[in-house]
């Protein structure tokens, strides 16, 4: 099949395609009498695996790293749980620090609205920036 097909596919694009291929997450496809790339159920397959692992916002580095275990079964799982193990953790941290966050914007909101403060004024005094007119 060609590129846009393959992208059709799996409801990726085109540029994307091509960047995995560069990134070396794909194998590069054989090509056509014309140069156009003419990839296989195999492109299909491992396409697919890189997307879902996109979709769990696996790191390029993370899904180059599980690709690499294709051929060891006897460190494939183990890898894996620790890679997920490390995805899991860092996911934690980021929801707390979204939470975080959110507190402090919900604050923001209620010091602006009690006080009735122009939030803007509100943001540059916490800022610690000082604005000077040229």
């Amino acid at each position: 099949m060609k590129i846009g097909q393959l992208a059709k596919a799996l409801n990726c694009t085109v540029e994307t395609i091509r960047f995995y291929e560069k990134q070396g997450l794909l194998p590069a496809p054989q090509r056509t009498n014309g140069n156009f790339r003419q990839y296989n159920e195999d492109h299909l397959q491992r396409l697919s695996f890189i997307c879902n692992c996109r979709s769990l916002n696996l790191s390029l580095n993370e899904i180059k790293t599980l690709i690499s275990l294709e051929n060891q079964t006897e460190q494939r799982t183990e890898e894996m749980n620790k890679l997920l193990d490390c995805h899991i953790k860092d996911i934690a941290k980021r929801i707390h620090e979204l939470a975080h966050l959110r507190m402090k914007l919900i604050k923001l909101k209620e010091k602006s609205v009690a006080n009735d403060e122009d939030p803007i004024k509100l943001l540059l005094q916490h800022s610690g920036v000082r604005f000077v007119r040229l």
